[in-house]
């Protein structure tokens, strides 16, 4: 018995040894008062490393990408304009049973700019921004991802108005089968429990997921996004406004006939793939700097600069582009033979395939966007 007591002591962090009487009968110990007060500061100091963790998803600095900047997809912004800016701004609309949405699902082809979205959320919103990912939220100790995930809602619920955008999130929240490990299969019952809030106070939080595979979800997870907005391909007046976005304030000599002809040809193109092929064509002058052999000399502003040319041009002067002198380089402006070339080798990145599954789930499950 007095071994026992000992050991007792031991598991339980105390270190008083409890001696038997003489009749043989061991003292009863007195349970430490300190014993559950430190139980309780551990659990206090473990949460709070675990915030601390999480610190890093919260955006602090605004991205600086607003609501005109998304081509398109009105729907989507009325809605996330209905669940973020409003309730905020207006809060006497949302009154007796009309409360903002607690979920929204953002899905479609990849590139489509449902991040872009959340970036636009995360600048016009007023309230706290996280944006969290699978390894935020994973960790390799039992029993640690659930207490993040809880700890994730805590944060947003003391500082709410806020929003989680989770990217994504078929990679953590998957349908639940019979082979998966018992991890994963309490993350998702511990996002089930927190998106649906119950012992807490209702309102205040959006959780914005992104996927590309909604029909990955499990059928839970998906029930609690009461919204799921489909994010389809640009049309043709989105790419031509793509086209103006991507290009800026880069020299150009592009004109309005040749920006509607470039969106014409660009079908079946994402808002990705069109960012990377004006990339690429933006690129151009710098390739025809590169591989010239001969440079004429222009005025501009009554300087003289060197700009490349064939060497069959009047003035032509042979040599190479490391031979022009620092800060007399005249580059090329673009124009729409460089992005003609460029769109022969840039193939969409999104299939019809692709498409059939989006447009099935949009059918069964979701709502255009």
């Amino acid at each position: 018995m007095e071994r026992a007591e000992q050991l007792g002591n031991y598991l339980y962090g105390e270190t008083k040894t409890v001696k038997a009487s003489p009749s043989g009968v061991v003292q009863k110990r007195s349970k430490a008062p300190s014993n559950e007060s430190s139980k309780q500061e551990d659990d206090e100091e473990e949460n709070g490393e675990l915030k601390k963790a999480l610190q890093s998803a919260i955006v602090s600095e605004k991205p600086n990408v607003k609501w005109g900047d998304v081509a398109g997809l009105e729907n989507a912004k009325q809605s996330l304009q209905e669940a973020v800016i409003l309730p905020t701004r207006f809060p006497e609309l949302f009154v007796g049973k009309r409360t903002p949405w607690k979920g929204i699902l953002l899905y479609g082809p990849p590139g489509t700019g449902k991040s872009f979205l959340a970036k636009a959320c995360a600048t016009e919103a007023d309230g706290t921004f996280f944006s969290v990912s699978s390894s935020d939220l994973v960790s390799k100790f039992m029993g640690e991802s659930e207490r993040l995930v809880r700890s994730l809602f805590e944060m947003a619920r003391k500082a709410k108005p806020a929003i989680i955008f989770i990217d994504e999130i078929d990679s953590l929240c998957g349908s639940r089968s019979e082979g998966e490990n018992d991890a994963t299969r309490r993350i998702k019952t511990e996002f089930l429990v927190q998106m649906q809030g119950v012992g807490h106070e209702e309102g205040g939080v959006l959780v914005l997921g992104a996927t590309n595979i909604p029909w990955g979800l499990d059928s839970a997870i998906r029930r609690r996004f009461e919204r799921r907005i489909y994010i389809p391909l640009p049309d043709e007046a989105g790419r031509l406004t793509m086209f103006k976005i991507h290009i800026g304030d880069t020299p150009h000599n592009l004109s309005e006939e040749d920006f509607r002809e470039l969106a014409a040809q660009t079908e079946m193109y994402s808002g990705s793939d069109i960012s990377t092929a004006v990339k690429s064509a933006l690129m151009e002058p710098v390739r025809k700097c590169h591989k010239a052999t001969h440079f004429k000399k222009v005025k501009e502003q009554g300087t003289d600069k060197y700009m490349p040319c064939a060497p069959s041009e009047p003035g032509a002067i042979e040599m190479g582009l490391m031979d022009v002198p620092s800060g007399a380089l005249k580059p090329p402006d673009v124009d729409a033979d460089d992005f003609y070339r460029i769109l022969d080798s840039i193939k969409p990145s999104v299939s019809n395939e692709d498409l059939v599954q989006h447009q099935k789930f949009t059918e069964d499950f979701g709502m255009e966007g």
